[in-house]
């Protein structure tokens, strides 16, 4: 075996040499805040802001792929791989940087900038109450693999990851740990994620990230009916249509053609839906969705009373997003010639795979998940019913930093 691999459990990382380096995404944020020299909050606002332009990126290449649900945590991925960076060193280093839009936040005076705003993020985003945003990183490590001083101590510093020894070479007790690992972390919502293990692998990242937010305006399961959902003109579903009747936020992108409404959790966390207009295909909104037009929906939201009709629904997707991100630049990390000695003094490190798995569960009660437009709004004008019977868009975000947690896209909602 030539390579080393670096594994995330839901976005598994490995590195094709001896070394295999997990990084696993579910829906839990569990990052306690840190003591640190002050940060400027703008910093975190701006970095939550390159995140998003790294998603709609990492989905835009997702959607080429096939045309079926989505569903991924473009923090956890940005997570993972703002850890990563610690490891690498030359290009590399600089390539991780470019491809998670993150290159313009590095200053000279303060080379560990970007791992601390990861963490002061996380921190802002796990004081949320009833909302259980939780998010762990663990490292697992072979006996005799030695990982460089510094690297471990950043990573427990701003990751607060836990270093556990693992014997690789016995493959089935590995699997079963670290699938019990997983399984912990994300509350039973991802299990048996690993099916085997490299017994050369000599360290796993595994990184968790698990939400779970009570709907604040809840809808009575007593009003669920079946109901047809459009996937095409040609296939129509009989789908479990989940019914609302409140004062609700939404506003109408003209320009895309297509409406969006916002459905808040408990405290601090909300999901927006994007519903193209009827005869508008949504893969023509594709090349449309950004960051910045994201922000422009959020800020011309309007609360009308309205009567809502949602699909209950509940997916699970897995991507090999080492075959996805060296279209996004990411190429020097997954070749011979990657750059990962503040890893490692080992020779020849590179990633050789990332996993990336993501699981949501949307119902009456709430969401478990393991630019600025010109628009015109006129309030009287606004549509009072909201129903989606079409394929749509989702965005769930933390509301302070507009954080992007989980996104994805509903075509058929009745595929788990």
């Amino acid at each position: 075996m030539d390579g080393k691999v670096l594994q995330h459990s839901q976005t598994q990382i490995m590195f094709p040499f001896k070394v295999k380096m997990g990084f696993v995404f579910i829906l839990m944020c569990l990052f306690a805040p840190a003591q640190q020299a002050p940060v400027p909050y703008s910093s975190i606002l701006n970095l939550s802001f390159k995140n998003g332009e790294f998603a709609m990126d990492l989905y835009r290449k997702i959607s080429t792929y096939h045309d079926k649900n989505i569903i991924f945590s473009p923090l956890s991925i940005s997570t993972s791989f703002a850890a990563l960076s610690m490891a690498a060193n030359g290009d590399t280093y600089e390539e991780i940087l470019k491809g998670l839009k993150l290159k313009n936040l590095e200053q000279d005076n303060q080379p560990d900038l970007i791992p601390k705003l990861f963490q002061m993020l996380h921190g802002n985003i796990s004081h949320n109450g009833t909302t259980k945003l939780d998010q762990s990183t663990s490292l697992f490590v072979r006996q005799n693999f030695i990982i460089e001083k510094t690297f471990e101590e950043q990573m427990k510093s701003y990751f607060y990851a836990d270093i556990k020894n693992v014997d690789f070479e016995e493959t089935n007790t590995s699997v079963s740990l670290i699938n019990d690992h997983i399984k912990d972390k994300t509350r039973g919502k991802v299990t048996e994620m690993l099916s085997g293990i490299d017994p050369m692998t000599e360290l796993m990242m595994i990184n968790t990230f698990y939400f779970q937010g009570g709907w604040k305006i809840p809808f009575n399961p007593n009003y669920t009916r079946d109901a047809p959902f459009y996937v095409d003109n040609y296939n129509i579903l009989q789908v479990p249509m989940m019914f609302n009747e409140d004062k609700f936020e939404t506003m109408v992108d003209t320009h895309l053609g297509a409406r969006v409404l916002k459905l808040p959790y408990l405290e601090g966390v909300a999901m927006l839906i994007l519903l193209p207009n009827k005869g508008v295909d949504y893969n023509t909104i594709d090349d449309e969705i950004t960051a910045k037009r994201m922000l422009g929906w959020i800020k011309k939201l309007q609360k009308i009373k309205l009567e809502i009709n949602i699909p209950k629904f509940k997916m699970e997707e897995s991507y090999a997003l080492q075959d996805i991100l060296p279209e996004m630049g990411f190429t020097n990390l997954f070749s011979g010639s990657a750059n990962l000695t503040k890893l490692s003094n080992d020779k020849g490190l590179k990633v050789s795979e990332v996993l990336h798995k993501a699981v949501i569960d949307v119902d009456e009660v709430g969401t478990t998940a393991a630019a600025a437009t010109t628009t015109g709004i006129i309030p009287y004008s606004l549509p009072r019913t909201f129903i989606v019977d079409r394929p749509f868009f989702f965005f769930i975000y933390h509301e302070d930093t507009k954080s992007l947690l989980f996104m994805g896209r509903v075509i058929d909602p009745t595929k788990n």
